[in-house]
């Protein structure tokens, strides 16, 4: 940890600036679901439409996400990270005045392409400043970031979503967000970390591991970087259905889901400081089978317990992330993260995008508590597929003591 706070300057700089504009961007891309209730019954939608919506805006980032990894490697990431969430940031002011589902969903559709940049630029940059060491915890540190935006989603729908409506508080955030980029162009001298220099190679990517080695590994990963995202996707827009049902107010739903965020960046941050520490794999059981137990429980238990559930939930839900994103870097040389990040975090966007869909079908056709077990049952499956990511990974230097490294293994 104490290399981690003493990095140089630029490294620090460059963390700072990547979580930033990770709370803005999950904020952006947060503040619809505490908004979902709202918007079902003022639309009157049904729960695959729901769905539909939720996957659309995220789905939609998806799209940019690897054209932006191949822009960064040649012009820096400064730029691009801030016209992305511009982007978004005016998609969701034409969501707030869209009169019809139809123009909603398709305001959603083009608003949600701005945020391709943020993922895999700011895990990109933020890898690659801590390279020599600290770089897991680094990298759980600006993935911690961004659930501080999510944090801040549903205080601001309990403020102002009653008084003013979900329009009111999406066009709120929407214009506080871009002022706050427009401020941000003006920090570019002391960021913009600029193009990776060629020198500037992984010692994880060099590690003597053959290139199909490392490809097999990433493919893995990103294998179960889609069963995580679909798990995480899911529960977020099914979740204030289920504290719904309970009898929660909307007070209390928006306190809730707090406390879900709230234990999804405790996951986060934690298990980013755990990934240079024990193996990948332990974690993704730990974090993956207490999500998995969460949500089958949540179907059942009594309002009174769901706050301590919130918790457990959100930190098994969001701490696999850090570990994920940070073990993409072990399979590629830093001169190329920026389109591999893309591809991953791509590749993640289809367990985001079908898992609303297929789950908002099951609650049409069957109901809410049947859609949660199922969610549940199909998030326990990362647990036995996350044994075959063990043959991929090798030996890792995680500190140095009197000039001898000390190294352990990957999982």
């Amino acid at each position: 940890m104490v290399s981690f706070i003493t990095k140089a300057p630029r490294a620090r700089r460059t963390l700072f600036f990547g979580s930033a504009m990770h709370i803005w961007s999950d904020l952006f891309f947060a503040v619809m679901v505490p908004l979902l209730p709202f918007i079902k019954e003022d639309m009157d939608l049904s729960f695959t439409e729901v769905g539909m919506l939720r996957s659309v805006f995220n789905g939609a980032s998806a799209v940019l996400q690897v054209p932006a990894g191949f822009l960064a490697e040649g012009m820096g990431e400064f730029w691009l990270l801030i016209w992305g969430n511009i982007w978004v940031a005016a998609g969701l002011a034409a969501m707030a005045a869209s009169p019809v589902f139809v123009l909603l969903l398709a305001s959603s559709a083009i608003g949600g392409l701005g945020g391709g940049a943020q993922h895999p630029l700011a895990s990109s940059m933020v890898s690659r400043a801590y390279d020599d060491r600290g770089r897991s915890t680094a990298v759980g540190t600006v993935n911690f970031a961004g659930d501080l935006g999510k944090m801040l989603a549903p205080a601001v729908a309990g403020i102002f979503a009653v008084s003013f409506g979900w329009r009111s508080v999406l066009l709120i955030v929407s214009v506080s967000g871009a002022v706050f980029m427009l401020c941000s162009m003006l920090t570019r001298r002391v960021v913009d970390m600029g193009r990776p220099a060629a020198s500037e190679r992984a010692g994880s990517a060099d590690s003597g591991v053959d290139d199909n080695a490392r490809m097999g590994g990433f493919i893995t990963l990103s294998g179960l970087g889609i069963l995580d995202s679909a798990a995480r996707s899911g529960s977020l827009v099914f979740l204030p259905f289920v504290l719904e049902s309970k009898g929660l107010g909307l007070a209390q739903v928006s306190g809730m889901l707090f406390l879900l965020f709230a234990g999804g960046a405790a996951g986060k941050f934690v298990c980013g400081w755990l990934g240079d520490r024990i193996g990948t794999v332990s974690l993704i059981w730990w974090t993956k089978g207490l999500t998995a137990v969460m949500l089958v429980i949540a179907t059942a238990a009594p309002a009174w317990t769901m706050a301590p559930l919130m918790v457990l939930t959100g930190i098994g839900l969001n701490g696999t992330s850090s570990v994920l994103y940070a073990t993409v870097a072990e399979f590629v040389p830093a001169t190329r993260r920026g389109r591999f990040y893309g591809f991953f975090y791509t590749t993640n966007e289809a367990g985001t995008i079908i898992a609303p869909l297929v789950y908002g079908l099951i609650a049409d056709l069957a109901s809410l508590k049947v859609t949660m077990v199922v969610m549940g049952i199909a998030t326990a499956t990362i647990l036995p597929a996350s044994l075959t990511l063990r043959k991929h990974l090798v030996p890792r230097i995680v500190g140095r003591s009197n000039g001898i490294r000390s190294v352990r293994k990957g999982h």
